[in-house]
Order: structure tokens, then C-alpha cells, then sequence
């Protein structure tokens, strides 16, 4: 089988011996047709996430169409198209009963603690592969699990339609929040340092602001999550706002209890979704049309030019991705 793999920080190859998944009685087996690229797999590709091994595949945002069922599968059938839920959570532990299943404590991470999507097939739990009609693209399916991440914050923060809201950051994920905003009637702010990237977001219905004078927000997403764009995110706040903190970085940033309680504000983290409703509720609206997410994309690259794709994604303007059909129509050839 072929994969796409990580062999060392920074290096990715394709390979054409990667072992076959091994589908369990509750799982199904997906053809992949594609898988988008986000932060956290850059994390994976630059070695400061470590995986369980190496070679390691990569990636956890995509989808493709169901080959086989195990044997307890009743719910699920070959040739349906389906997008991947990636987070696998457990359903036992507290946060789990308590319905905030970001915050599993055993959840398991495709494409970290898991093997990832960016092989010919793979095994999924059937319950994490969410059937979509045959006319989602395949752009589409790349794109639905970092809108549900997207969709989450918006939700967490309770943004209402009058609310002025600003986005820190137009990579990926920022113009996704914008996107998910703009979904509910609130045209976002936006502050991003790369010129194209800025464009991209002015392009889907944000607005571009100046870091120097953006002024006061009732909520502010920290799509980045650097030290800078903590600090920015504080000037850009009104008092009894909310910072909406996405991006994620490992260097300390400093905020006083006192600035907290005089401006009276809401600091909150927003971890990816909670299952099955904010992927669900995704699923549902990108089926009906009142999304497109894939607006935000660049242009596919196939499977020989995936260690491009790694190596630029950091700076390129709009969501970069994998384009893995040729696989699927070859075999099918």
C-alpha cells in the first residue's frame, strides 16, 4: 500500500509498502482522496510533536469513500462518501459524561497518537466516519474537521450577530473563524502580516484592519497563539470581553489577575470540538450549501509533491492540501 510518511523532522517520502490497516468488527475501511494540512501536523513535521514512531504517517483532515465494514457495522456501507472525525474519544471518562469531549483524557489523535490519513486506506471507527452526499468535493471533505474546530470557538465564545469581533491570523484556521463569523451574519476584523494571506480573507468577506489601530472588540480569536498575538489581542479587547485563544504555543505569556479583574474579561481556550454535535452540526451545514469552505484552500498538490506542500505551508496563501484521487482513480483504472 501507499503512504505518505515521515521518516525524520522535515523529511517525507512516499512509500509504496506501508502495511495494510487491519479493519476491526467496528470499523470501516476508507479510500482517501484527500487530507488537508493545519498547524498541528506542521507540529508533527518539525519534530517538536514527537510521534510513537518513525516512519510515521501524517495527517488527520480528510476523507474518502467506505470499501469495507467489519462485521458488527450496520449503519455504514462500501461506497458511501464520508468525512473523518480524527479525535477518538473514549465516552468514559468525566469530561466525556459530561459532554466535553475535547477534553477526553483518553482520546486518541490521528496523525499523532494515531496513524494518520495520508495512506491509500485506512481504518476507522465506524461512529468517526460521518456519511456525506456523493457531491461533496473532495475540497470539501478536506475541509470540514478544521471548520468544526472553527464553528467551536464561535460557539464557546456565545457570539451573537452584533458583536464586532476580530481575527488574529489568515492562515487556515483564522480564515475559517472568518468564514464561520461571517456564516452568522458578523463581518470579522482581520489582522495578518503576509500580504496574500490578507488578500484571501478580504476576498471571502473580512475586513482588514491595522495591528496599530484596530481598536475594541467584544471578541477577539487568537488564531496564532504566539506571545505577539497574545499581547494584541489584550490593546484590541473592550473591557468585559472575551479572548478566544485557538493557536497554540509552548512560550509563557504574562497577564496580570489585576488587568483581568479592572477590564473584566474572559480569557477562554477553545480545543477543538465536542462530539458528535459540533462535527455533526458541521457535516450538516456544508451538506446544505450555507458553508463552502474550500474557498480558502490552494491549489491540491498529488502525493509527489507532499514534502512541498509540508515545507511551505507555513507561509502559503490559503490552506494547503494533499490531493491523494489520482491513488483512488489509478487503482480504479
Amino acid at each position: 500500500m501507499r503512504a505518505i510518511v515521515l521518516t525524520r523532522p522535515r523529511q517525507v517520502e512516499v512509500v509504496d509498502n506501508w502495511p495494510e490497516p487491519r479493519l476491526g468488527s467496528d470499523e470501516v475501511l476508507v479510500g482517501m482522496r484527500a487530507v488537508g494540512l493545519c498547524g498541528s501536523d506542521l507540529g508533527v513535521y518539525e519534530g517538536h510533536r514527537v510521534t510513537p514512531a518513525l516512519p510515521w504517517v501524517m495527517g488527520h483532515e480528510g476523507g474518502g469513500e467506505i470499501l469495507a465494514v467489519g462485521a458488527d457495522v450496520t449503519d455504514r456501507h462500501p461506497g458511501q462518501r464520508v468525512v473523518i472525525e480524527p479525535n477518538y474519544v473514549c465516552f468514559a471518562c468525566r469530561s466525556c459524561r459530561t459532554g466535553l469531549t475535547s477534553a477526553c483524557s483518553a482520546r486518541g489523535i490521528v496523525g499523532m497518537t494515531i496513524p494518520g490519513l495520508l495512506a491509500e486506506r485506512v481504518a476507522v471507527p465506524a461512529r468517526f466516519a460521518w456519511p456525506v452526499p456523493a457531491s461533496v468535493s473532495d475540497e470539501t471533505l478536506v475541509c470540514v474537521e478544521p471548520l468544526a474546530v472553527a464553528r467551536a470557538a464561535v460557539r464557546r465564545a456565545g457570539v451573537s450577530e452584533s458583536d464586532e469581533c476580530l481575527v488574529l491570523g489568515a492562515g487556515s484556521q483564522g480564515l475559517l473563524v472568518c468564514q464561520a463569523l461571517l456564516a452568522i451574519g458578523v463581518r470579522p476584523c482581520v489582522i495578518e502580516p503576509l500580504a496574500g494571506r490578507l488578500a484571501l480573507a478580504e476576498r471571502i468577506g473580512a475586513k482588514p484592519v491595522d495591528r496599530d489601530g484596530a481598536g475594541e472588540f467584544r471578541v477577539v480569536f487568537d488564531t496564532a497563539g504566539t506571545p505577539e498575538t497574545w499581547e494584541l489581542a489584550l490593546r484590541s479587547v473592550s473591557a468585559a470581553g472575551d479572548v478566544v485563544v485557538i493557536g497554540m504555543s509552548d512560550q509563557r505569556v504574562s497577564l496580570s489577575t489585576m488587568e483581568v479583574t479592572r477590564r473584566q474579561l474572559v480569557i477562554r481556550g477553545s480545543l477543538i470540538y465536542d462530539h458528535p454535535a459540533d462535527f455533526g452540526d458541521t457535516v450538516a451545514a456544508v451538506t446544505a450549501g450555507t458553508l463552502e469552505p474550500a474557498r480558502v484552500l490552494r491549489q491540491g498538490m498529488p502525493p509527489g509533491g507532499a514534502a512541498d506542500a509540508f515545507a511551505q505551508a507555513r507561509s502559503a496563501r490559503g490552506k494547503s492540501w494533499i490531493d491523494l484521487s489520482g491513488w483512488r482513480e489509478a487503482r480504479h483504472g
